[in-house]
């Protein structure tokens, strides 16, 4: 059986991937989580402490914590989700961002590199650290392109920096160690289980109970979305077939405006519950004011994963935005359980 250390595996991207791996038999997973305020393991609550599943809670800038888990379970990978995400709470707390994002990817290399270079060969030949990062190093786009794997980092957002940091120290390990590393950078996801300090959950969960719909400027940002569970596929397929030391874009060919990602939210609660008092939603729309070095765009080339690993989406932007309301109109004691703790949708990142 395989065993997989999963970092940050109670968090969105995480915990969803973690329910892609427990559909592999032939799969244990180790989840390390800190459980800051975007861990939740009600995200995780229908999966079974057991022979194939142990939940660490902890820090991955712990250094002995890392290397115990290393030693004690013998991963074949350690796939590392890990990360302070959110560019507003990057922009009033850059210090997390660097602590967590650039501080804890230079331990989980540090320990995986010692763990690895201990290994029989056999073992060694089949590990791989697999770092999961962001569209949004390259910086931003104008009217025309698309970020491809060779496009030079740009980073414009305390969070896009540490994580254009981290990803330059995998890249590195590679080099420099012969650290068998391989790195994604995804565009925007969305779907299940996704903290509502994002824009579709945060808009979803305002709606229900007729608060505002903010939109940040004009609503002219535009993001390329990609459902949480085709990129949670596009990972296991890079896991299982991705050439080391390489980069791979993962996009939902679905660029959208911020404007047109609430206006179809607002069309599907309209649809989904026209019972509410507060359809038809788009009257709760509010334009506020911008986020300081707002990116304009986002738009990923995903050939690079299509033609070499045969990955493609699955969810078009509708089906998967569909199957996301859907979820959360399923799911409140999920959102409710979130929502009673510290975060109250309020906004963040202003200077």
């Amino acid at each position: 059986m395989k065993t997989l250390l999963v970092t940050g595996g109670a968090g969105f991207i995480g915990g969803n991937f973690v329910h892609l791996l427990m559909c592999q038999e032939d799969v244990r997973v180790i989840n390390l989580d800190l459980l800051t305020y975007a861990g939740n393991l009600d995200t995780l609550a229908d999966i079974k402490e057991g022979d194939r599943y142990t939940f660490m809670q902890g820090d991955i800038c712990n250094q002995e914590l890392v290397a115990d888990l290393l030693r004690r379970y013998q991963p074949s990978a350690v796939i590392n989700f890990a990360a302070e995400s959110h560019v507003d709470r990057s922009i009033d707390a850059p210090a997390d961002f660097i602590q967590t994002n650039v501080f804890g990817t230079f331990n989980l290399l540090e320990c995986s590199r010692q763990y690895y270079s201990g290994l029989p060969e056999d073992q060694a030949k089949a590990f791989r650290f697999l770092h999961v990062s962001t569209d949004e190093v390259y910086g931003s786009l104008g009217a025309e392109g698309l970020f491809t794997e060779e496009t030079p980092y740009a980073p414009n957002s305390p969070y896009s920096a540490s994580k254009a940091a981290s990803d330059h120290l995998v890249r590195a390990w590679y080099h420099t160690y012969g650290l068998p590393v391989i790195t994604t950078n995804c565009s925007n996801n969305y779907g299940p289980c996704q903290f509502p300090e994002k824009l579709i959950p945060l808009v979803i969960q305002n709606a229900l109970v007729g608060k505002s719909l903010p939109i940040y400027g004009d609503g002219g940002n535009v993001r390329d979305w990609l459902y949480v569970q085709d990129h949670c596929r596009a990972i296991w397929r890079v896991l299982e077939a991705g050439t080391l030391g390489e980069v791979y874009n993962i996009g939902g060919t679905s660029e959208k405006t911020n404007l047109e990602v609430v206006d179809t939210l607002c069309a599907i609660l309209d649809e989904f519950i026209p019972q509410s008092s507060y359809a038809p939603h788009a009257h709760l729309k509010q334009f506020v004011a911008d986020r300081p070095g707002h990116d304009q765009r986002y738009a990923i080339d995903a050939s690079k994963i299509r033609r070499e690993l045969g990955w493609e989406p699955q969810e078009t932007f509708e089906s998967g935005l569909r199957a996301t309301v859907q979820w959360y109109l399923d799911n409140p004691s999920w959102s409710n359980r979130v929502m009673n703790g510290s975060y109250r949708g309020e906004r963040l990142g202003q200077l």
